[in-house]
């Protein structure tokens, strides 16, 4: 039993130090925007080459863990993640930086699916989600800590002390890793995509995933900005209070982070499905009440001045609320929605396949959704959230006809 919670633990840590990699690249983003002068084109890069070497890398990765040792190619992508920080401490260009974008990339893609995949296959069937739960506060930790300190870290001791942090949490998790995780004896011939293409459960759990997408991408895209955007363009013009809009960012990050493990110990108990059915529709209803903060404030007579931030107006407590909300929404979803597709890629040794589906599936709503979010600024900043929240129920009531037409009235319990 101790073995087996060692595992665990070597996978819980690669989750948080591949988070707190991504989200430190994120705060610092701007900064390198103005270290290097970069222009509009070059920006676009900057996160481009993240998102397409992401993309790229889904099927081979997800390939060779199937095919392969699952072990070993996580080892290969901490590894690279180290060597790719390093990277990043000597970069003095651009074309350098897009270059260790499109590595890092790589790296964060390869060690999300193997850790998932790994945990997976070590969970018992009737505790996927509570594992995948905890991986998920892990790593939801590292965003908070991530975002919270990269910033001042750069300002006291610069790059270099930044990198060198992460570096530290790879290597650890690395030896993790390699010293406690057993090797992978489940494997798979021939093509594991080709035999999940058609399994009915996966193209059920597809037929949401990819319209949520358009739902999560556009609201929580939306949020930050509809608090610092200037009243003017439909936002609450909160941009002189940097922080206001990082405790609305860190409350959804936080709900997350204190909530997935116990929702995802839920959903093994009650239904999994249910419990995506439930966290979509409540994600939903959440969505469409942000536009309305600025009157529910005034409504209950919430305060407009607070310590430390200053001044901000009655909405900024109801959105605070909401985002928190949206933060206990996606726990009730996502240790359940993983827990399904791991379900499926275990049956057969293509786990990791199977989570590559899940990725997939996400990519073309999360693209497209920010060009969607900036069309409908045009009519209205409430559009936004809207059709975030259309796109939410519209995902849901699909998920729920699939289910109902193959299970009958009780398929949100029985699957």
């Amino acid at each position: 039993m101790n073995e087996e919670k060692f595992q665990f633990y070597a996978l819980y840590l690669t989750r948080f130090a591949s988070g707190f990699g991504f989200i430190t690249l994120v705060t610092l983003l701007p900064t390198y925007v103005n270290l290097f002068d970069a222009s509009n084109l070059v920006v676009g890069l900057f996160t481009t080459a993240f998102t397409l070497a992401q993309t790229a890398a889904v099927v081979p990765l997800a390939w060779a863990g199937d095919r392969g040792d699952k072990r070993l190619v996580l080892a290969g992508c901490l590894g690279l993640a180290a060597v790719t920080y390093v990277a990043f401490a000597l970069v003095g260009s651009s074309l350098q930086f897009v270059a260790a974008r499109a590595l890092q990339g790589v790296a964060v893609t390869g060690t999300g699916l193997m850790s998932l995949a790994l945990i997976g296959e070590l969970a018992p069937a009737d505790a996927r989600a509570t594992h995948i739960g905890r991986a998920n506060a892990a790593r939801f930790g590292a965003s908070i800590l991530g975002s919270l300190g990269a910033g001042s870290l750069h300002g006291l001791y610069g790059f270099e002390a930044v990198y060198a942090v992460l570096v530290g949490l790879l290597l650890p998790a690395l030896v993790g890793v390699w010293w406690f995780v057993d090797s992978d004896g489940t494997t798979i011939a021939g093509n594991p995509f080709a035999g999940l293409a058609f399994n009915r459960r996966l193209l059920t759990l597809t037929s949401f995933r990819a319209q949520y997408a358009v739902a999560v991408t556009l609201v929580r895209t939306w949020v930050p900005l509809y608090a610092g955007l200037e009243v003017a363009r439909g936002g609450l013009g909160y941009t002189e209070t940097a922080l206001a809009v990082s405790l609305l960012i860190t409350a959804e990050k936080a709900t997350n982070m204190l909530c997935q493990p116990y929702t995802g110990r839920l959903s093994d108990r009650a239904g999994r499905s249910l419990f995506v059915f439930v966290g979509g529709g409540l994600y939903g209803l959440v969505a469409l009440a942000v536009p309305f903060t600025p009157a529910i404030g005034s409504f209950v007579g919430a305060p407009e001045t607070f310590p430390v931030v200053g001044t901000l107006s009655a909405a900024f407590l109801p959105l605070l609320t909401c985002n928190a909300l949206l933060g206990v929404a996606d726990s009730l979803r996502e240790p359940a929605s993983m827990a399904l597709f791991a379900d499926e890629g275990t049956e057969d040794g293509s786990v990791a396949s199977s989570f590559g589906i899940r990725e997939l599936v996400w990519r073309p709503g999360s693209v497209l959704a920010p060009m969607l979010g900036g069309a409908l600024m045009g009519v209205g900043m409430q559009w936004v959230f809207f059709v975030g929240a259309g796109a939410a129920f519209s995902g849901i009531l699909t998920f729920f006809g699939i289910l109902a037409r193959d299970h009958g009235a009780r398929a949100l319990t029985q699957w």
